[in-house]
């Protein structure tokens, strides 16, 4: 403990990190695919592992997240991993640009939280836990 100084992210804050970052954590806890919820700076990962690795993503759900823009349309187009694009309506921040990239995701559902700023799953918990729920159960 006490050591965190030192640690070294996989990519500047930003910008997209190394999609074998997530890989090499999903392979050291013996995952199957598994289901990604990704909110805001956790895009910076996600999101490449997402594109680079879908077979290890069983579902993906997005809350807001950055880097969003870094991708094209025919990249999101590639892909056809159940996702679920989540954005509060108050978020002027990422939710609108994040929704407006996200939205090329062939399988992607939309739970926008009315009233909710960017931690829109903070906002409204209630919300996002019976939206979540019923996404999870689609799959």
């Amino acid at each position: 403990l006490g050591r965190s100084k030192d640690a070294v992210a996989p990519a500047p804050v930003g910008q997209p990190a190394p999609a074998e970052f997530l890989k090499a954590v999903s392979e050291a806890l013996c995952l199957g695919p598994a289901v990604v919820i990704s909110p805001s700076l956790s895009g910076m990962y996600s999101l490449p592992f997402l594109l680079e690795h879908s077979h290890l993503v069983k579902a993906y759900v997005p809350v807001a997240p950055i880097c969003t823009d870094k991708f094209t349309a025919e990249q999101y187009a590639q892909i056809k991993t159940p996702t679920l694009i989540v954005y509060g309506d108050q978020d002027v921040e990422l939710g609108e640009t994040s929704l407006n990239n996200l939205r090329h995701l062939p399988e992607h559902q939309v739970l926008m939280l009315q009233g909710a700023g960017h931690p829109c799953y903070l906002d409204k918990p209630n919300e996002w836990h019976r939206g979540l729920l019923a996404f999870l159960q689609q799959l």
